[in-house]
């Protein structure tokens, strides 16, 4: 790969990437936003009607106290409703979440939640809700304009725009679930996400890196649960100062328990435990922000869900294979292995592994593979994927894919007793039966 396709990971990426993983942070800065948005407001308020106090423009004043309160009651009805809009709207959306994780996999939740579109609606209908409330309070019951020191007509005013904000929102966010629901946009998204992964990875070293001799190993010390990613930044660090190579041992993806090997040194001297601290992440499922294999686990659920006797819907497993086929192949000729993360000056200092291809080809085509063989349109739109990826697959590449037609192609003629079925299940076709 060359440098140019190759970002040094940001210190702060894994932090961003947990952030993007939960649904309190946006709506929790849309609060302080839009208190301190009403502080501004009702400080232009203040001093708008200092302003024309100054000037003795009572009969202006006036009129800003008796427009403020004609929206008054536009306000008060604003933040009665907003709350209960709110609610409405998303237990709609939950009941859709429900519904998709059935009928495709639990794993695309994360996709509802770790969505742009649903966050900044959620965020906005929860400041305006806030706004209006605060906007009601800087109402003073004195009307004289002589007495009054505040009229909240800027803060009624960003209520009404923050009203229509929120219906523009409402329509996207509909708009956005509706497409969720259905299984072509849900696959297209994972795809994306695995291409995101990556494009994200720097140069892999065929064959393995060379290394200086191992010295010392250091146990996981934290709680059990999946590896969700590392921070590169902190650990290439850490081996820098300590002029060392660190080797992680589990791949991410990998459930880890207390007390099992994580990093490997190869070199005199290993790096502090404090400066360890903050460089592992491990949580209760997979993310896409560094495993590679993730966007493949999550296509072939969807495909054996698909083909499950209580689902049985080979065209949805069927489109799992167009994207499955879509990544093999960008992958096809790619080296595959062992990731290497520099230093500044270009020193190797962080090692760690990646599925290798015969490990991609397994996760993307055996468990499909196994429960293809009752679906005709399954089977031959798989024997059309390995057929394409034999074209583009170096020579040493071959053998996962060979095996996998083999086996597919001895379990059709095994179970299929017609021979004309079995010529037809046998076909490859990319539309499966198209």
């Amino acid at each position: 790969m060359s440098d140019r396709t190759y970002r040094r990971p940001r210190p702060l990426s894994p932090l961003r990437e947990h952030l993007r993983d939960t649904f309190w942070f946006a709506p929790t800065v849309g609060l302080v936003g839009a208190m301190l948005l009403w502080v501004g407001a009702d400080e232009v308020d203040s001093r708008l009607v200092a302003y024309l106090q100054e000037r003795e423009a009572y009969e202006a004043l006036g009129d800003l106290v008796s427009i403020a309160e004609d929206a008054r009651t536009i306000v008060t009805t604003i933040s009665s409703a907003m709350m209960t809009f709110i609610g409405v709207v998303f237990s709609i959306s939950l009941v859709a979440v429900q519904m998709a994780s059935g009928q495709l996999t639990p794993r695309v939740v994360r996709i509802f939640v770790r969505s742009r579109i649903s966050k900044l609606t959620l965020t906005v209908f929860l400041a305006t809700f806030l706004f209006s409330l605060l906007v009601l309070s800087s109402y003073e019951s004195e009307t004289d304009p002589r007495l009054v020191t505040s009229v909240p007509l800027v803060q009624s005013v960003l209520t009404s725009l923050l009203v229509l904000l929120s219906l523009f929102l409402f329509i996207a966010y509909v708009s956005q679930t509706l497409r969720l629901m259905q299984i072509g946009p849900v696959v297209d998204r994972i795809t994306r996400e695995s291409f995101q992964v990556l494009h994200r990875l720097p140069a892999v070293v065929p064959g393995g890196a060379s290394l200086p001799p191992e010295t010392a190993r250091i146990a996981h010390r934290g709680r059990a649960g999946v590896l969700l990613d590392v921070n590169v930044a902190r650990l290439v660090r850490a081996a820098r100062r300590q002029g060392v190579v660190l080797r992680l041992i589990p791949r991410i993806g990998d459930f880890v328990v207390p007390g099992t090997p994580l990093l490997a040194v190869h070199g005199e001297g290993a790096p502090p435990r404090r400066g360890l601290r903050y460089t592992v992440s491990v949580g209760v499922e997979r993310s896409f922000h560094q495993d590679l294999g993730f966007g493949l686990r999550q296509l072939s659920d969807i495909g054996l869900r698909a083909l499950s006797p209580a689902v049985n819907d080979p065209t949805t497993a069927v489109q799992c294979l167009d994207r499955i086929v879509q990544f093999l192949a960008a992958v096809a000729d790619r080296p595959l292995g062992e990731v290497q993360h520099p230093d500044a000056r270009g020193t190797v200092r962080l090692v760690q592994d990646v599925p290798e291809w015969a490990h991609l080809v397994d996760l993307g085509f055996a468990e499909i593979r196994g429960c293809a063989v009752g679906s005709p349109q399954v089977s031959r739109r798989l024997l059309a994927a390995i057929d394409d990826l034999l074209l583009l697959v170096p020579e040493e590449r071959r053998e996962p894919l060979v095996r996998h037609r083999t086996l597919l192609i001895q379990a059709v003629e095994r179970t299929v007793p017609e021979a004309a079925d079995r010529g037809f299940a046998l076909h490859p076709d990319r539309q499966g039966i198209g």
